[in-house]
């Protein structure tokens, strides 16, 4: 994807850093890999993400160690949360080396980083012990249906449903929790599996989130009429399983929170919450507090960006940390994404100057 070049100096500035519009820096988005074995229809397309598709050479990758120097200088700059993700990032070899020197990271507030991971689970029943053991601190799982041939035709590689199960168990028994997982609704393709996925999850100590189909990148063949509208995945549930409004944990959070009720209409903690995502039909740009940094070192400033900022050259060409912290900072300081608040204002289009970064190459 094209990038702008990252300058070396700035004048000093003051905390929290902020950007245009006023939001601070706080979660920071980690791509460890842009591969992935899944070849979901929203993400990765088989007929684009084919076996002859030209991944990054791994001398283009991040090592685990400039990896680590420039979370390093993020953290110092305001983030408390360091998510990492793909592609999946659990074929990332020895992934357990870097969550160990992420998790070593001081904090000015002393406090711990919460560290936290995303996943498509096929490989979590085998690592969720080690992972924990290395410093993570939580996960969320995506999974888009409980019918093995709704999900097997979303994932497109035959992968069993029951194997997810089975990973989302073994991070339970680790610790690795509250553990929340991800459904991506698609209408036409697995909005029947809606309420057996609530019922599943209720009463499991998991946090179900469901997910509008978004306008990600130029492979998906997006279209607002495949978009299942949040209101409408609420009152679904709504209508067997009543809930409530839940007031938000902290500023900047995607998920707007909603919890089972009991027969007095409060809510019954013992059966959890649903959570909903609602990039396409209410925005929640106003309070984002995101970054992302690639697999190979570029940050970009929204899920939607079209251009990044290079800083895999900053860390091979000698800068050292100051630099590099003030060059993330300016970066952060000039932001003013707030690409789902202004949808459709730009035509997505492949081969065009508006074509933005998959998904796959930045995380969701």
């Amino acid at each position: 994807m094209p990038s702008q070049p990252v300058g070396t100096s700035r004048a000093a500035t003051a905390a929290p850093t902020v950007d245009t519009l006023g939001r601070p820096l706080r979660d920071l988005r980690i791509s460890v890999t842009d591969r992935c074995n899944f070849r979901c229809s929203y993400c990765m397309p088989k007929e684009v993400f084919h076996k002859d598709y030209p991944y990054l050479p791994h001398q283009d990758l991040l090592s685990f160690e400039e990896i680590t120097r420039v979370a390093r200088q993020f953290v110092a700059l305001g983030v408390q949360k360091i998510r990492l993700t793909g592609g999946e990032p659990l074929l990332r070899k020895n992934l357990e080396a870097l969550i160990e020197q992420l998790a070593a990271i001081p904090t000015p507030s002393g406090l711990p980083l919460d560290i936290t991971l995303t996943t498509n689970g096929s490989v979590l029943a085998k690592k969720a012990a080690s992972l924990q053991r290395a410093g993570l601190r939580r996960v969320t799982v995506s999974l888009d249906g409980l019918n093995d041939n709704v999900f097997q035709a979303m994932n497109d590689v035959a992968f069993p449903v029951r194997d997810v199960l089975l990973g989302i168990e073994a991070a339970q028994k680790a610790g690795l929790g509250p553990i929340k997982v991800n459904m991506v609704v698609k209408r036409g393709t697995n909005e029947q599996e809606i309420l057996p996925m609530a019922r599943h999850f209720k009463g499991t100590g998991v946090a179900l989130r469901f997910i509008e189909y978004m306008d990600v990148g130029a492979t998906n063949g997006w279209q607002m009429d495949q978009v299942v509208p949040s209101n409408e995945v609420l009152k679904r549930i709504q209508a067997e399983m009543p809930l409530i409004a839940l007031e938000s944990t902290q500023s900047g959070e995607t998920a707007q929170r909603w919890g089972y009720t009991d027969s007095a209409g409060r809510h019954d903690t013992t059966a959890g919450e649903v959570g909903f995502i609602s990039s396409v039909t209410q925005a929640f740009c106003g309070d984002c507090n995101r970054a992302r940094l690639s697999t190979e070192g570029q940050l970009y400033l929204c899920l939607f960006a079209s251009q990044g900022h290079d800083l895999r050259s900053l860390l091979r060409s000698g800068a050292n940390d100051q630099q590099l912290q003030d060059a993330i900072a300016r970066v952060w300081g000039a932001r003013k994404d707030q690409y789902s608040a202004q949808r459709g204002a730009e035509p997505i289009g492949a081969g065009t100057a508006t074509r933005r970064v998959e998904m796959s190459y930045i995380g969701g």
